[in-house]
């Protein structure tokens, strides 16, 4: 990358330029090091840990102060939106970057809703990334094009999806994972009982007779793809 690139995309503060501390929060390995690779080379960012799962991500942002958590949103034992609401609630000077292959509009909606500063897609090109995280260290908000074109759509949309809060969308999500009580509890870290009381609120809501048209309710407002389904 050349010098004039790099220094289109310094962060400074105060006039002082300033290494970005960062998080990588990835379930997948592989994943992980490929970021870590494309960010390693650059002398103005700084990879300080790395999580593999949603609660990782929480304690890793309390141990290593990351500037910028770069968060997946599937993730293991705590998804990516949770774990960027509790992020967001310790009031820590980080902000947290939505890196991830989901393009739903209403997902963007409790993402940003959580407090993520950024929403950028694991298909866009290290140069737009890097900017983006950049972005979002200084303050500002980044948002992949195709994921505000999602969002835009979402916003446009109203129907009975405004009905739920964005706990219940996550529960109705889970649901259409195929996933049981007990899986949801342990995902979203609460007890079978509030999975219960959630699923009879969105059943009620939704005017659904049961998990399956749940499931198909789900499909058809695009909060999870026919590859999603169990």
């Amino acid at each position: 990358m050349s010098h004039r690139l790099r220094s289109a995309y310094s962060y400074t503060k105060r006039g002082v330029r300033v290494t970005i501390k960062v998080l990588l929060v990835d379930d997948h390995v592989v994943v992980r090091q490929g970021f870590r690779m494309l960010l390693a080379v650059r002398d103005d960012i700084e990879i300080v840990g790395e999580a593999s799962d949603g609660e990782e991500a929480v304690r890793y942002t309390q141990a290593y102060a990351p500037d910028v958590v770069i968060m997946d949103i599937l993730l293991p034992k705590l998804n990516g939106i949770e774990a960027t609401r509790q992020i967001c609630a310790l009031a820590l000077s980080c902000a947290v970057l939505i890196l991830t292959s989901n393009v739903d509009g209403q997902q963007i909606r409790d993402a940003i809703r959580a407090g993520a500063r950024g929403y950028i897609l694991k298909t866009t090109r290290a140069q737009e990334l890097i900017a983006a995280i950049h972005r979002v260290a200084s303050g500002q908000r980044a948002l992949d094009p195709i994921a505000a074109d999602a969002l835009m759509g979402s916003l446009a949309r109203r129907d009975e999806l405004e009905d739920l809060t964005p706990r219940e969308h996550d529960i109705l999500r889970e649901l259409a994972f195929g996933r049981s009580n007990a899986q949801i509890a342990q995902n979203c870290v609460i007890s079978e009982a509030t999975v219960r009381s959630h699923i009879a609120n969105i059943l009620s809501k939704l005017n659904l007779r049961d998990r399956t048209h749940a499931t198909v309710f789900a499909l058809k407002h695009g909060l999870v793809t026919l590859d999603d389904v169990e």
